[in-house]
């Protein structure tokens, strides 16, 4: 960059636009030298502007002439000598952009309202709104830029005028008159020159549209007419302008309307991967217009120039933006910013964005400095050409020349490697899809690809390609997935069982086959697509699992989070930052909690089918999860019930089951009950809302499904008894009435979620009933029987061994860990607590309860039922029943420590042959 040594030289040098002003206006110029170590800041313009009131249109044109003047003079002397950063010259000439328009308006509205009265509706005064887009709505304006400008309004009607004078007109035409004024106060050409070009095309049906339209206008046409190139020029879209002197607050409900209407047409509430097709689309328009006018040296629309790294970051914007807030933020180096930190784009190639980005703008602002005119072209002339290079820090222009190309090299590298097309080539697959091979033909290219059932192979793909929904499908989806299938057919085939993957497969495809946005995604990312078959080969549950949640193929893209170990923190904290925006819309904060917990699941899915867990640490992660979405819900529906009587509820939720002993599966109920502890006359009645809701929250089907399945039947007198119980009654009831089967419960149980001083009254309660002592062959008579009212219950007619209500199973296993806790928790306290069936084996054995070579026994195969349990259930089956022989050490095992525990009884052993 050129020095400040010498500096009074440089910029009328670098700007025959500066020549001009120095010679036509010397005192302006100096002025402007003198104050060149300052910005012109907001407060400097309104002040300028405050001693200019315009008393008619020609005056008003004259002051904001006269401003730009002073301000573009200041911006070029202080960006050319080195003192003012791009952020600051963008900056500073949108602040002039918007304080020129709130001026401008401000007193055309009252000129006109002078004459024709206030814009009403509904006993409400209406407001034309100024929507700067493109670079005016990103605070990124060039010097010597247009803008472009859409005006509307929110409500139909017409002004009321008070005076016999004044002329009433409809609201349209009224916010009409005074949007063409607006348009002329700063686009006229006058003896001062110009301040801003403005440019209306993007405004609904383009230049055969209405100036100016209403909200409602303006939402009909996004539904009914809003084209793809729309959606990308909306993104930037912000009010800079309102004709009525507004409060903060007013303004602040018209932008919250307005951004109610645009971001669904803007942002999809799904991931919207057909974004990267439509921009891509859009580019190569741009690209055959660039090639046909020859401006292949244009630094905006131009291969690697300032579009093509817009272009990247809305891209994203568009597809992520709906489910991602963050990434509704305007300014292009923040959008860079924000991808390399969501980790959508990597560091090097963000930092080669980002330093382009710089460059190519500073290098628009020297082109426009020339003349003070709006171009993107390199110049012809050798002395512009060398006055460019200096500008930019060159010794000459080869030297320039060689520093934009690279630059505009790594944009185009970047730019190829977002939008890089699918292979378009006829993959081999598709006359098997299409169905354009005889019989012996296709029976022979499947089994060549390791199909051992090609007619029912062949079936299915031709009752897909007739069915329904897939000949209903539009154009462009048809396309994707007639190009998906063949690819689909040759992944499956790599299977261990390739009828099965495909099978999941063409389900998977037809349920997301009217959501383009997922057939796009599979066809963008091969990888993604890869991905998700061979997810879908390895099990039948997991295959359900993505059918019923599309949202979840997004989770196949990034495999640095598909494959990270959870950080339940981090998890918590941005689950809840992304809940407060929501704040008040129940249905969307019940669909978040879902979306966010089924991503985690898949996450864990993938990692425990890639052989990253063992069933041990999925269960915690999975019970963790759980308790923290427990956690989660509890606070949003204390915050929705009203007349609350304390900010934080003394209220608690305890876990039993699978949730309270931490062993989790993917698809378990969750065994829970609710207590509290409040002295409060309404505490009662409160309290039980509070259970109320949080059931509803966690069981309602949304159209993001269910959170979990919630069994509270485990609660004081089960099914009839109350929702919610105090400390207390709960307390009262373990010790007086509780029955023996309770008791056990109790072993598995746990504070998972809430208060804790609740939770803590819980704990200690529980350690004391299971701490009770207790007669033992009372105590085996009742565990006994409990235990052959479950084996009758669910009778095993088959040769398979079922895992866990066999004799020999889980459930044995766990009611002989029971029993020897209510046994004897009296004697070892160190038994009561929650450590698990497999901990508390090995330390009875350790005590001499049982013998220690039998424990370890039965430890070992408790591990191994539940290791098989898992993998029947990934494998969708109904019942975790399994081959008897590989397991009989374990089965036999199981049963003598049964036989060893309960001897005494005069009861058989649960589950044995009669």
């Amino acid at each position: 960059m050129p020095t400040d040594q010498g500096f009074p030289l440089s910029a009328p040098a670098a700007s025959r636009y500066a020549q001009r002003l120095a010679q036509a206006q010397p005192e302006l110029f100096q002025a402007a030298l003198a104050a060149v170590d300052h910005p012109f800041d907001a407060e400097s313009m309104r002040a300028f502007l405050a001693a200019h009131p315009p008393g008619n249109e020609a005056q008003l044109k004259r002051a904001l002439r006269q401003l730009r003047r002073q301000v573009m003079l200041r911006v070029l002397l202080r960006d050319l000598s080195g003192r003012a950063p791009l952020a600051e010259v963008v900056a500073t000439m949108s602040e002039l952009a918007e304080q020129s328009l709130g001026f401008a308006l401000e007193h055309l509205c009252a000129w006109q309202e002078a004459r024709h009265g206030t814009p009403m509706s509904n006993g409400k005064r209406q407001a034309l709104i100024v929507v700067g887009m493109g670079k005016l709505g990103g605070r990124e304006l060039n010097v010597s830029s247009d803008i472009d400008l859409i005006f509307v309004y929110p409500e139909d009607g017409e002004t009321v005028c008070e005076r016999a004078d004044q002329r009433p007109l409809s609201n349209h035409e009224h916010f009409t008159r005074l949007a063409r004024k607006l348009i002329h106060a700063l686009a006229d050409i006058t003896e001062d020159g110009q301040v801003f070009r403005v440019d209306m095309r993007l405004r609904p049906n383009g230049d055969s549209g209405p100036l100016a339209c209403s909200f409602d206008a303006l939402e009909n046409y996004f539904i009914a007419e809003g084209r793809e190139w729309e959606r990308y020029a909306w993104i930037k879209a912000r009010v800079v302008a309102t004709s009525a002197n507004a409060s903060l607050a007013a303004r602040g409900d018209i932008e919250r309307e307005l951004a109610a209407i645009v971001r669904p047409f803007v942002f999809r509430k799904y991931l919207d991967f057909g974004a990267f097709a439509a921009m891509r689309s859009l580019h190569a328009q741009i690209r055959a217009e660039v090639a046909r006018r020859e401006l292949s040296g244009h630094i905006k629309l131009g291969p690697g120039g300032i579009r093509e790294i817009e272009f990247i970051a809305q891209a994203f914007q568009l597809i992520r933006g709906g489910r991602d807030p963050a990434l509704q933020t305007r300014p292009t180096l923040e959008v860079l910013a924000l991808l390399q930190k969501k980790g959508l784009l990597p560091a090097d190639a963000v930092a080669e964005l980002r330093a382009a980005y710089d460059f190519l703008r500073r290098l628009e602002h020297r082109l426009q400095y020339l003349d003070d005119r709006q171009t993107h072209e390199l110049p012809t002339a050798s002395g512009d050409r060398a006055l460019i290079a200096a500008g930019m820090g060159f010794h000459d222009f080869a030297g320039f020349m060689t520093g934009l190309d690279a630059h505009r090299e790594q944009v185009s590298r970047h730019f190829d490697g977002v939008f890089a097309g699918p292979v378009q080539d006829v993959h081999a697959c598709a006359p098997l899809w299409m169905g354009e091979l005889d019989a012996e033909a296709a029976h022979g290219r499947l089994s060549v690809l390791g199909f051992r059932d090609a007619g029912a192979v062949l079936t299915r793909l031709a009752g897909a390609r007739a069915s329904a929904r897939y000949l209903q499908l539009p154009q462009v989806s048809r396309e994707r997935y007639d190009a998906l299938v063949p690819r689909v057919i040759e992944l499956a085939a790599k299977a261990g069982a390739p009828e099965a993957a495909l099978a999941r497969a063409l389900d998977l495809l037809e349920a997301i086959s009217r959501r383009g946005a997922y057939l796009a995604l599979l066809h963008e990312y091969p990888q993604a697509l890869e991905k998700v078959v061979q997810l879908l080969a390895a099990s039948g549950w997991a295959a359900a699992y993505v059918t019923r949640h599309p949202l979840l193929l997004d989770e196949l893209l990034d495999a640095r989070t598909l494959y990270a170990a959870p950080d339940w923190n981090e998890f918590a904290a941005n689950l809840r930052a992304q809940l407060a925006r929501h704040e008040g819309d129940a249905e969307r904060l019940m669909d978040l909690l879902r979306e966010a917990h089924h991503a985690q699941v898949f996450r864990l899915l993938a990692q425990d089918l890639a052989g990253q867990l063992s069933v041990e640490v999925l269960a915690d992660h999975l019970s963790a999860l759980a308790d923290l979405m427990l956690a989660i819900t509890l606070e949003l529906c204390w915050a929705q019930l009203r007349a609350r009587h304390r900010d934080v509820p003394r209220f608690a939720i305890v876990a039993y089951g699978k949730l309270g002993g931490k062993e989790l599966g993917y698809a378990s109920d969750l065994d829970i009950i609710f207590l509290y502890d409040d002295a409060d006359a309404d505490a009662p009645q409160l309290y039980s809302r509070l259970a109320q809701r949080i059931n509803t929250w966690l069981t309602s089907a949304t159209p993001s499904g269910v959170l979990f399945e919630t069994d509270l039947r485990l609660r004081p007198n089960g099914a009839s008894g109350l929702m919610v119980s105090s400390v207390d009654a709960f307390r009262e009831y373990q010790e007086k009435d509780a029955w023996v089967w309770e008791h056990q419960a109790l072993t598995r149980a746990r504070y998972c979620a809430g208060d804790a001083s609740v939770g803590a009254a819980f704990e200690a309660e529980r350690s004391a009933i299971l701490r009770r002592l207790r007669d033992p062959e009372a105590l085996r008579r009742e565990v006994v029987s409990m235990r052959q009212q479950m084996h009758d219950a669910h009778p095993n007619r088959s040769d398979m061994f079922d895992l866990k209500h066999d004799s020999g199973g889980m459930i044995d296993i766990e009611f002989i860990v029971q029993y020897l806790v209510l046994a004897h928790a009296h004697r070892y306290p160190q038994l009561s607590a929650n450590l698990g069936n497999i901990a508390l084996l090995k330390m009875a054995g350790e005590l001499g309860l049982i013998p220690l070579a039998a424990a370890m026994s039965v430890r070992d195969g408790y591990r191994e039922y539940r290791k098989r349990q898992h993998a029947e259930r990934l494998n969708g089956a109904q019942y975790a029943r399994v081959e008897p022989a590989p397991l009989a050490p374990y089965i036999e095992a199981t049963r003598a420590l049964w036989q060893a525990v309960f001897a005494s009884s005069a009861m058989r052993p649960a589950g044995a042959q009669s």
